[in-house]
């Protein structure tokens, strides 16, 4: 869908996005899937294309200021419910797909000056199931570690700090993948998270251990880019599949699930055990993740359930318990 020619607003609106309002490579790819779906769903709706072209080959280039101008709220709606009906696609897919729709509408409004009134101002998102994140247990995670370390892979030392950042710091992937040798000064690490804002990550001892077993293994000679940290066997900077493939061979060399488990896991993992391990400050966890809102941060308040069921447990009315020793009750 990357290579399907696109109509010059939708054009536009993802350069502003892009060059103004700085959004990830990942961001503007989203923004482009979602809305190029959409409109091919306009074009078939209002019958505007051949009804005889595949969804998948229904062109947007024709699309222009007046059909623009001509989307109403109901068309969201009829949007959304045929991406729930025919698409199968859930709560939170769903509520991405509005959020893009808002997005463009709201430039269209407020910055191209396209339509006058914007139809999507009163679109509501799908109620999203606030789910408790996945992430390894304790011992699950020493033997995700002890597993690359006994690993005989080329590149094992280099594998062992990847994780090591991962279930310590709660990096992002593209954050990981990102880091430059000269992003670390001593024991903090400087991390350009997402939206463009730089946050300082200090590396515990585990962290500069494994870092510098691998600044002893890494290459120094030929490399494509000289100040990434973890680099390729093809000696340039590792990409997101490379990290996302090793990590799914060590879960299964661990004997974990990679259908459970994912690299975005490990920042689960990294969050919660320093949550019920480190009694970190909610604030203070905010600031390590990166979170814009605290409301993100505080999903990790509520996974703790040995912590629950203590407090259960300490209920000074716990104590009492009327009736115990009495014998069976006569009738009245």
């Amino acid at each position: 869908m990357t290579d399907d020619p696109l109509f010059p607003r939708l054009e536009q609106f993802l350069g502003y996005f892009q060059a103004i309002r700085e959004r990830s490579p990942l961001t503007i790819k989203e923004y482009r899937y979602d809305l190029v779906l959409f409109f091919r769903f306009i074009l078939r709706e209002r019958k505007m294309i051949d009804v005889k072209t595949p969804f998948k080959e229904i062109s947007i280039s024709s699309v222009d200021d007046a059909l623009l101008r001509s989307i109403q709220l109901t068309d969201f709606y009829s949007y959304l419910t045929w991406l729930s009906r025919e698409r199968r696609c859930g709560p939170a897919a769903r509520a991405r797909k509005t959020a893009s729709i808002r997005a463009f509408f709201n430039y269209l409004k407020n910055k191209a000056f396209v339509i006058q009134d914007n139809p999507a101002l009163e679109l509501e998102s799908p109620k999203q199931l606030r789910q408790l994140p996945r992430h390894l247990s304790l011992d699950e995670s020493r033997q995700l570690l002890e597993t690359a370390a006994d690993s005989d892979t080329p590149r094992s030392t280099r594998d062992v700090c990847i994780l090591t950042f991962f279930l310590n710091c709660g990096l992002r992937l593209s954050e990981l993948c990102s880091i430059n040798l000269s992003d670390i000064r001593s024991d903090t690490l400087t991390v350009m998270g997402k939206g463009g804002k730089e946050r300082t990550v200090y590396l515990n001892g585990a962290c500069i251990d494994a870092l510098n077993d691998w600044l002893e293994e890494r290459p120094t000679v030929g490399l494509k880019d000289a100040d990434a940290l973890f680099i390729s066997r093809l000696h340039k900077r590792i990409s997101p599949k490379t990290v996302q493939y090793l990590i799914k061979r060590y879960l299964l060399s661990a004997g974990l699930d990679p259908k459970r488990y994912s690299v975005h896991k490990l920042r689960h993992t990294a969050a919660t055990l320093m949550y019920q391990y480190g009694k970190v400050d909610i604030r203070a966890l905010q600031q390590i993740l990166g979170h814009a809102s605290i409301a993100t941060t505080e999903i990790y308040t509520h996974i703790d359930s040995d912590a629950l069921h203590r407090a259960v447990e300490q209920n000074p009315l716990n104590q009492i318990r009327p009736g115990r020793k009495r014998g069976p009750k006569s009738g009245v």
